[in-house]
């Protein structure tokens, strides 16, 4: 099962990751984005912003790659393959934008154990590099980590 002596952790930041152009507009297809601030340079300046948008999903893909550093942790105890997805929340201070170079900075603000599930729950901050004071967004996620099963019944 999952250690709960990680609830309390935060870990170093993650990254640098440069938000790109092209992964903006494969993401922004992929949901089915269809606003031309995430597709066209043109529409998203004039709309006030620097390059493309990204859509408030998208940070997920930021945090997940920060997330890894907690379930690739063998001392962690999670088994990815009995993991389920249960939450996740976007708080923008402002939006993604191509260009953006940004850490991620990792915290387990719980983990909770009730019948048979372990349930935790983490905080992204993704920050500017070039000022890590300058928070973008915070992305709150739980999942829910299933025991392992013994002879047919969960442990």
């Amino acid at each position: 099962m999952v250690d709960v002596s990680f609830e309390g952790r935060e870990y170093a930041p993650f990254g640098p990751y440069l938000v790109g152009r092209e992964k903006i507009r494969e993401f922004a297809s992929a949901v089915g984005a269809t606003l031309a601030h995430h597709h066209d340079v043109a529409a998203a300046r004039a709309a006030g912003y620097a390059d493309v948008v990204a859509p408030t999903t998208f940070a997920v893909v930021i945090a997940q790659r920060a997330e890894s550093q907690l379930i690739e942790d063998p001392a962690a105890g999670i088994d990815f393959s009995r993991v389920v997805h249960a939450d996740e929340r976007f708080d923008y201070a402002r939006p993604l934008v191509a260009g953006d170079e940004v850490l991620t900075i990792l915290h387990v603000d719980s983990i909770k154990e009730r019948a048979g599930l372990a349930l935790v729950s983490t905080r992204c901050e993704i920050v500017s590099a070039a000022d890590p004071q300058d928070r973008i967004a915070t992305v709150r996620s739980t999942l829910a980590v299933r025991a392992a099963e013994t002879n047919g019944a969960a442990s």
